[in-house]
């Protein structure tokens, strides 16, 4: 099973985080993330990576849920949908993602998966 992964993307630290624990976890696990797409794309660039997607995992930032809203127009459902803010990471304006907040997400991400393959 690969994993399709949309990011939040947003200027925040924590919409920032969203993509730099993504492309981290693309070089970790390649072969089972089909892509990492950040919601600031374009539409028709997401409904080509949803029509793909065998199991479709949401990284948003914070409660505003950008990634998650992004998708709602094509009726699919995420598998996963995790929030940065709801695993221990603090928004904090336009500052640069820390390195602890990168691993930690990124073994929520990774927990998230090997429990799926269980």
């Amino acid at each position: 099973m690969t994993y399709t992964i949309i990011t939040c993307s947003g200027i925040s630290n924590t919409g920032k985080l969203t993509t730099q624990c993504a492309i981290n976890l693309l070089r970790r696990c390649a072969g089972e993330i089909d892509c990492c797409i950040p919601a600031t794309r374009e539409r028709e660039a997401i409904d080509e990576a949803l029509r793909h997607a065998e199991e479709l995992l949401i990284l948003d930032g914070c409660s505003d849920c950008c990634a998650l809203k992004k998708i709602q127009h094509s009726g699919r459902r995420p598998d996963h949908h995790i929030i940065a803010t709801e695993c221990g990471i603090v928004k904090n304006g336009m500052e640069e993602p820390q390195f602890k907040e990168i691993e930690d997400l990124t073994a929520v991400l990774l927990n998230r998966i090997r429990s799926k393959r269980g």
